[in-house]
């Protein structure tokens, strides 16, 4: 039996998108029709709309909805860019809605197994690159969904060297119980800004976790 998420899907819209100064119709559009319950495991589809977030592969979030919306949203994707998503499969798919030219780059095994399933019907290239290192070829947005206690050097470096002149980085940077969303924009110039835009509580993602110290 093959369960009609549609319903759920606007409501996600109306109860956790809209109400959290989400305006944009577009991105609003595109989210109700990208069919997050198929990055749920099997049994698990009914948390896809949910608001929280949604372990697609052992130890792999998908941001909650509102936190994916508002990211999103700052980030002011358009048609016709380059993304690169980090660990982002749910962004991937959202974005290939909205008309980027879209590139996953997911850790291999199950995360990257569950991404290309839940975004085969979609024409989004698959990167087997390193997370942590930097983009190698010209790019519009970066979009990471999951926190980071610290942004790669190399991701701001790609930033520079490969971002095309307005690009941005987006991604939840956190360290302590409350993260914060920041957008990381490159000038026309190649010198990069930081603004931040929301405060969020997801998961870190692994291998980003805070080194450890040792203290005496």
């Amino acid at each position: 039996m093959t369960l009609d998420f549609s319903a759920a899907r606007l409501n996600m819209i109306d109860s956790q998108v809209r109400p959290n100064d989400v305006p944009d119709v577009n991105l609003q559009e595109a989210m109700a029709n990208a069919p997050r319950e198929k990055f749920c495991p099997p049994g698990r589809e009914f948390l896809a709309y949910a608001d929280c977030e949604i372990e697609y592969a052992p130890g792999w979030f998908l941001l909650s909805p509102r936190d994916i919306a508002k990211l999103l949203f700052a980030a002011s994707p358009k048609p016709g860019e380059e993304a690169l998503c980090l660990a982002a499969p749910y962004a991937a798919m959202v974005l290939t809605d909205l008309g980027l030219t879209v590139t996953l780059r997911a850790p291999g095994g199950p995360p990257r197994a569950s991404a290309e399933a839940a975004l085969a019907p979609r024409d989004v290239a698959t990167d087997a690159a390193d997370l942590k290192s930097a983009p190698m070829k010209p790019f519009d947005l970066m979009i990471v969904e999951g926190a980071v206690t610290k942004t790669p050097a190399a991701w701001l470096d790609g930033l520079v060297r490969f971002g095309r002149p307005g690009a941005r980085l987006a991604v939840i940077e956190r360290t302590g119980p409350v993260g914060k969303a920041v957008i990381y924009l490159r000038s026309d110039d190649g010198k990069v800004g930081r603004r931040q835009v929301f405060d969020a509580t997801p998961s870190i993602l692994p291998g980003f976790e805070a080194e450890a110290t040792f203290a005496f």
